[in-house]
């Protein structure tokens, strides 16, 4: 319990420090008098607007009033589309969650399974091969996976879209593509885009981490005492390197979460990616200060997740912490 109250205290501080940030982005770059009125507006207009967006207040009253706001969803209108904020961020959050998820399951379902292969087979050929292919995903551009993915399956074979969402089911709220064929077909690409690049770094963590685990001494006395090959493997060297595991692919999620924007514009997926480059091209900076927001608070609660995960994997995590 006390672990757990000490983790989310560090998870409320900073969150309160990305708050401050987006609030002085809000309040800095740019003027949104300007921005609402426009620069033809009298002088009487602009102090009107002025008085009723609380710019005369002081700073530590419109940051108080801003967290508030922030924690009731409220981060008033959009410059660009003249819509509430929370409602373009609740339009565009499912189309990015799922290209999310869906990129992490392809790097994971295929990083961890190449990463033991590597580990058990050192010196075969195909881990010789799938470690060469590695640096290559390590080494390209994202967009440029994107493009040539787009290429083969869409443009040579045509098997898959090369743009859009596909069809959508509204489930309340919530607007999914995982119920349609076409929405599934469209998802393939971006995720393998973005998933492919993940799924290099996991595939190389859980060797590094496999290899050291076999070669310590723990692991050649279990072997010598006859301790059968499946159970050193899984019982104790993929066990042991499920903590550094749990911890990169929770760095790894927001990562995909908070940086999905060149996969969704080079698909044109309708994310938050895709609108907050919109947002960049016409200085939308309460869209803009909304997004950092929801992106600090994604890695701080995925954070407070992994932190959870690995104190009941290794017992020794909750006592270095108290």
């Amino acid at each position: 319990m006390v672990f757990m109250l000490i983790r989310a205290g560090q998870t409320a501080g900073v969150l309160l420090a990305a708050a401050l940030v987006s609030f002085l982005l809000f309040r800095f770059v740019g003027d949104p008098v300007n921005n609402i009125v426009g620069q033809g507006a009298s002088v009487e207009e602009r102090a009107a607007t002025r008085e009723a967006l609380g710019l005369n207040d002081p700073a530590i009253v419109q940051f108080s009033r801003f967290v508030g706001r922030a924690v009731q969803g409220e981060f008033g209108v959009s410059y660009r589309f003249s819509q509430p904020v929370a409602d373009l961020i609740g339009q565009r959050l499912p189309a990015t969650a799922e290209l999310t998820l869906a990129a992490m399951l392809v790097a994971l379902g295929l990083g961890v399974p190449l990463g033991m292969w590597t580990a058990i087979k050192p010196r075969g050929v195909l881990t010789q091969t799938l470690l060469t292919l590695s640096l290559i995903g390590v080494a390209l551009p994202t967009f440029l996976i994107g493009i040539v993915l787009i290429l083969v399956f869409s443009v040579w074979l045509g098997w898959l879209p090369a743009f859009g969402r596909g069809a959508v089911t509204n489930l309340g709220w919530w607007t999914t593509g995982l119920l349609t064929t076409s929405g599934l077909r469209a998802l393939i690409l971006p995720a393998l885009t973005l998933g492919l690049f993940q799924m290099t770094l996991i595939m190389r963590m859980v060797r590094s981490e496999m290899l050291e685990i076999l070669r310590s001494d723990h692991i050649r006395f279990s072997r010598a005492r006859g301790l059968r090959r499946p159970a050193l493997i899984y019982r104790h060297a993929f066990r042991n390197a499920l903590t550094p595991l749990v911890t990169i692919v929770g760095l790894q999620f927001g990562n995909v979460f908070a940086f999905s924007i060149v996969v969704e514009t080079v698909f044109q997926w309708p994310g938050l990616g895709l609108l907050v480059i919109q947002a960049i091209q016409f200085a939308d900076v309460p869209l803009l200060a909304a997004y950092l927001l929801l992106v600090a608070l994604t890695f701080a609660l995925i954070n407070l997740a992994v932190d959870l995960v690995n104190a009941v994997i290794d017992p020794r995590i909750r006592q270095e912490a108290l």
